[in-house]
């Protein structure tokens, strides 16, 4: 499913407003506070369209996505129990496994390299971090809040067994959708003057 024909001419950019705006205030979700409504079937290959839509050097889609419902988030929080209890501070690595179940939706962004003497790995891993941002980016267009994670499960071995990476993939990202019963707050920004250097 695509929106444009190939070869088509695609519009130059038009000052937005709007976009400037939803930029400016753009907001990631307490993962463990998004509830229901999600977005629809519909909406979600909305959302994987526009967040397909990413640079991507060499046009090699170096990345992949797994949509996880309710109730596969949950089978998944079971079984990643006992690898918590392995963990580090094996409270707290319980405890944020609320940030994979309490969303309505997510999607696994899975960075998957493709062989290739022109791009390096590491500019492939960078499209799928921009995938990440992108699918942000359009659930919050469709007028719902998101939340872009990692966590302990996206590093341990065991872990990502179970979400099924193979060998020489990683994880980008679980990007976590829903609805927030409030406005969340203000986080602290960086100072762009004091990591900005002008050349001009």
């Amino acid at each position: 499913m695509t929106d444009t024909d190939l070869g088509a001419a695609l519009p130059l950019p038009v000052a937005s407003a709007d976009f400037a705006d939803r930029l400016a205030r753009r907001r990631s979700a307490p993962a463990q506070s998004l509830t229901g409504p999600g977005p629809s079937r519909e909406e979600i290959e909305r959302i994987l369209l526009l967040g397909a839509r990413t640079p991507d050097h060499g046009k090699l889609f170096p990345w992949r996505f797994v949509v996880l419902g309710p109730q596969a988030r949950a089978d998944l929080a079971e079984k990643l129990l006992p690898l918590a209890d392995a963990q580090p501070g094996a409270d707290k690595a319980r405890k944020v496994l609320s940030k994979l179940t309490a969303p309505p939706l997510t999607i696994l962004v899975i960075a998957s390299p493709v062989d290739s003497q022109k791009v390096p790995v590491w500019e492939q891993h960078l499209s799928a971090g921009a995938v990440c941002m992108n699918l942000e980016h359009a659930a919050n267009a469709l007028g719902y809040s998101a939340s872009w994670i990692t966590d302990w499960y996206s590093y341990d071995a065991g872990a990502v067994e179970l979400f099924g990476v193979r060998e020489g993939e990683l994880i980008a990202g679980f990007i976590h959708i829903g609805t927030l019963a409030e406005a969340p707050l203000e986080r602290p920004r960086p100072d762009v003057a004091a990591i900005t250097e002008w050349k001009l």
